[in-house]
């Protein structure tokens, strides 16, 4: 009924393109229009103000000789005071746009190696986007943002580079378990020989203590029992080790068989060989 009136509606972020007899006369703002379409007046179409996105997938070759493929991503939109221009001077605003990436990337791209263009994703984006702004700006357009959303080097590579990188920290690990196990070898063989030089300090205090004693033990009774030497005492107190040993051994309930010279002469001989071991120390 409106359009039998000649009344249009124009959309909020959208212009109307009016033309009279097929040439060019205005741009039509958002609202209601009187458009007397019996004197050639009509709406040639319509302009979407909106920002609008543009996913690009172009096949390009790094540097190192590697394929890939670079997703951009590219949101544009038509400028309102250059309606005229975005609607009449391109047939497709998308294959342009399009175009301008694919160039754009196949000229950045193959100067770069695979891990630099991962690395520089913000550098190629940029240049597209110059790029773009340049191209785009005499058909009435704006490049909002341009982003490499992805790069997508052939299934077989990144299966390699995976491997690569899996054998670099395998390699790290087993390093690192290489070097933990010799920390653990060189603490425990530390506290191996702190515990042996304890243990030796512990046995010389324990010889000490005994030959201590058995001084002691020998003035003692040398002061208290008149006649005797220091021979006698010295026997007396192999008898009284010797005995005690032979008890310990028959006291024990894990001890297996031990044979071992008895008789009355036994003592006399281990002292002899006690005697005749000090001479020779002594000698030495």
């Amino acid at each position: 009924m409106g359009q039998a009136l000649g009344l249009i509606q124009v959309d909020q972020s959208t212009v109307a393109i009016k033309e009279t007899f097929g040439k060019f006369d205005e741009v039509l703002e958002p609202g209601c229009h009187f458009l007397p379409w019996c004197i050639g007046k009509q709406i040639a179409g319509y302009l979407s103000l909106r920002v609008q996105q543009l996913d690009v997938r172009c096949e390009t070759k790094t540097k190192d000789n590697v394929f890939a493929n670079v997703v951009a991503s590219v949101q544009y939109r038509a400028l309102a005071d250059k309606a005229s221009d975005a609607f009449y001077r391109l047939s497709n605003t998308r294959e342009q746009i399009q175009s301008y990436v694919f160039d754009v990337i196949r000229a950045s791209v193959p100067k770069m190696n695979l891990d630099d263009a991962f690395e520089q994703k913000n550098e190629i984006a940029k240049a597209v986007e110059n790029e773009l702004e340049k191209a785009m700006s005499m058909y009435g357009y704006e490049i909002v943002q341009t982003l490499i959303v992805d790069i997508e080097p052939d299934e077989h590579v990144k299966r390699a580079m995976n491997e690569i990188n899996a054998a670099a920290r395998l390699r790290l690990a087993a390093s690192e378990k290489a070097e933990a196990e010799k920390i653990l070898q060189i603490k425990r063989a530390e506290g191996d020989a702190e515990s042996k030089y304890l243990a030796g300090l512990g046995i010389a205090r324990q010889r000490q203590a005994i030959v201590d004693g058995l001084r002691d033990s020998v003035l003692a009774f040398s002061e208290n029992v008149p006649g005797t030497s220091a021979k006698d005492v010295m026997d007396m107190v192999l008898v009284t080790q010797y005995f005690d040993t032979m008890k310990e051994i028959g006291a024990s309930s894990k001890s297996s068989s031990v044979f071992i010279p008895h008789g009355p002469g036994a003592v006399r001989d281990i002292a002899a060989q006690i005697r005749d071991g000090q001479l020779q120390a002594s000698l030495l």
